[in-house]
């Protein structure tokens, strides 16, 4: 398993932004952009540095190279120890309506906006900025396999989004929600053209339009 970088930011040729030793740093990733159902989550995350070393020897990582039940410890443990993290969405609604790519920036704006108290700079996972965004920032592209922070607020994020869903497969049965969180497996694929698609599906993606 790949180590991360212990410090928010131990070189400035990676970040490309001097030391945050005096600055509140935000981790801010996003999940559920593939999916086929549910809203696109994202978390924004603020961890004191004594908590990085912890952090990084309990396994913290990239989410989706871990277990379910990994993430789930892993999430308690950072929920535990941030100064703080919130959670973000956009509705199936707004995807449909601005497209994925930007209902993705602006649930990551809307994690970032609720932090308490606000952070100085944020590290995004990706190559897309956040628009309207109050402070400064810096993509990384694989973020949650380079910095620590990010990788924290993808498993918080992951964590939220697939209780989210396995809820939501109550309401809508049928998809086998509760275990494809949303993406489009064979057996979502092969629901969709018997039951049609439901409130909570995306119908600009091509597997739940009416044409498909």
């Amino acid at each position: 398993m790949q180590q991360l970088s212990l410090s928010l930011n131990d070189s400035s040729d990676l970040f490309g932004h001097p030391c945050f030793e005096s600055e509140l740093v935000a981790g801010v990733d996003e999940v559920g952009r593939g999916a086929l159902f549910g809203p696109v989550v994202a978390a924004a995350v603020i961890l004191p540095r004594t908590a990085l070393a912890p952090l990084q020897q309990a396994g913290v990582t990239d989410s989706k190279q871990l277990s379910p039940l990994q993430r789930q410890t892993l999430a308690a443990q950072i929920q535990a120890v941030a100064l703080d993290y919130k959670i973000g969405l956009a509705s199936v609604w707004e995807i449909d309506r601005i497209n994925i790519l930007q209902a993705s920036l602006l649930a990551m704006r809307r994690a970032v906006r609720r932090l308490q108290p606000q952070p100085q700079f944020c590290l995004i996972d990706g190559n897309q900025r956040i628009p309207n965004l109050e402070m400064a920032q810096q993509t990384i592209v694989q973020g949650d396999r380079q910095s620590l922070v990010i990788a924290s607020a993808s498993i918080i994020a992951k964590v939220w989004r697939d209780q989210l869903v396995v809820r939501l497969a109550a309401r809508y049965p049928g998809y086998d929600l509760a275990t494809n969180k949303g993406y489009g497996t064979p057996k979502h694929r092969q629901a969709l053209q018997q039951l049609g698609v439901s409130r909570q599906h995306r119908r600009s993606f091509s597997p739940c339009r009416s044409d498909s």
